[in-house]
C-alpha cells in the first residue's frame, strides 16, 4: 500500500499537498471545497499589515477628529483581526484537515499579541509571509535581523508551530534558513512569489506583470530546496512557486521539500488539481516502486554541497558554450 502521508513543521499531513495563501483560502466554502479534493493543509490567505494600517488612514481621512487617530487605528485593527479569527474558528470546524494562519508583517512588535491569539483560535500553525522591498540606501538594520526579530517574537509568543515564507531575492538564502532554524521556526517555505512590474508602453505607466506563475518557474524553488534541505536537516521545508501539478510534486520531494504548496494551479485548474496532483503522486510512486513519501524525499539535494556547486558550474559552462555565437 501506498503511504503518501507526511511530517512538516511538526504536523502530521495526509499527503504533501499544501493550499497556499491566496483568495482561494479566504472564503469558508472554498476552503471545505479544497478539504473535500483531498488537501493536506490549508494556509489561509494572509492578513496584511500595511492593509490595516491603510484602511485605518482612509478612515481617519474622512473623519473631523483627527485626535481620534488612535482609536480608528485599534478599532479598524480589532475588526480585521477578529474576522480572521472567525475565518480560523469555521475552517477548523469545517475540516478535518490542519489549517496554517498567514501573517504579513514587517516589524517585530506588532503581532505576537496578535499571535497567542491565533492560537487560542484553533490554528495549526502560523506561517510568516515578511516580504520586503529593500530600498532603503543607510538602513542600519539587515532585512536579515528583521527576519529573525520577527521570527524570535512570535515564537515566544506561541507553542504551535512558526513558519517562515521567504523570498527568492534574499542574498544568503541557506545562512538566512539556519539563522531562522536557531531562533525557532519550524518550517520554511521556499518561495514567495512576488509583485511582477511591467510597463505599458502606450500609456507610459506601471502595470501589473503576470500575476500566476508558470511551471517553469520552478527553478529556483528546485535548487534552493536541495541545497537548504542537505545543509539544514533540522527544518522543514514548503517548496512553493511553479508547482502546476504531479510532476513538480514529485521533483520537490525529490531534492527535499516534505511538503509542496499550490496556488496558481488552484487558480487556473480549479480545486480538483489537488485531486490530480495526488493521483499523479501516487501514480509515479507505484511505477518505481516506493511505498512511502520517505524512502525517495531528498534522494537529489545537495548532501555533497562541493559537488553539486561544481555541478552547477559545469551545466552553466556547458550550456553556454553551445550557444555561443558563430
Amino acid at each position: 500500500m501506498i503511504d503518501i502521508t507526511t511530517t512538516y513543521a511538526g504536523l502530521q499531513l495526509k499527503n504533501p499537498i499544501v493550499a497556499a495563501s491566496s483568495g482561494l483560502t479566504s472564503n469558508i466554502n472554498k476552503i471545505k471545497e479544497l478539504a473535500a479534493q483531498g488537501v493536506g493543509a490549508i494556509v489561509l490567505k494572509s492578513l496584511f499589515e500595511e492593509q490595516i494600517e491603510m484602511q485605518g488612514q482612509s478612515m481617519l481621512e474622512h473623519t473631523d477628529y483627527p485626535e481620534a487617530a488612535d482609536y480608528i487605528a485599534q478599532y479598524v485593527r480589532g475588526e480585521q483581526v477578529n474576522q480572521y479569527l472567525d475565518l480560523i474558528s469555521q475552517a477548523k470546524q469545517s475540516t478535518d484537515v490542519p489549517v496554517i494562519a498567514s501573517i504579513n508583517c514587517f516589524r517585530a512588535d506588532a503581532w505576537a499579541d496578535f499571535a497567542g491569539r491565533i492560537e487560542q483560535a484553533g490554528a495549526d500553525a502560523i506561517e510568516l509571509n515578511v516580504m520586503r522591498l529593500e530600498t532603503d540606501l543607510f538602513a542600519k538594520e539587515s532585512y536579515e535581523d528583521q527576519y529573525v526579530a520577527i521570527v524570535a517574537s512570535i515564537v515566544k509568543a506561541v507553542k504551535i508551530p512558526v513558519t517562515v515564507k521567504l523570498s527568492r531575492t534574499l542574498s544568503n538564502i541557506p545562512a538566512l534558513v539556519d539563522k531562522l532554524r536557531a531562533t525557532g521556526a519550524k518550517g520554511i517555505v521556499l518561495f514567495n512569489r512576488s509583485y511582477r512590474t511591467d510597463v505599458d508602453i502606450e500609456t507610459e505607466s506601471l502595470c501589473s506583470g503576470n500575476v500566476f506563475s508558470q511551471p517553469t518557474d520552478i527553478c529556483d524553488t528546485l535548487r534552493y530546496t536541495g541545497i537548504c534541505s542537505a545543509l539544514i536537516p533540522g527544518v522543514s521545508l514548503a517548496a512553493s512557486t511553479g508547482v502546476h501539478g504531479w510532476e513538480e510534486v514529485v521533483k520537490c520531494i525529490l531534492v527535499g521539500s516534505s511538503a509542496v504548496q499550490m496556488c496558481s494551479a488552484l487558480y487556473k485548474g480549479g480545486s480538483t488539481a489537488i485531486k490530480e496532483a495526488i493521483l499523479g503522486l501516487t501514480t509515479w510512486m507505484e511505477r518505481k516502486g516506493y511505498r512511502s513519501i520517505e524512502e525517495f524525499r531528498g534522494r537529489l539535494n545537495a548532501a555533497d554541497i562541493k559537488s553539486a556547486t561544481m555541478f552547477e558550474r559545469m551545466q552553466f559552462m556547458k550550456y553556454f558554450s553551445r550557444h555561443e555565437s558563430n
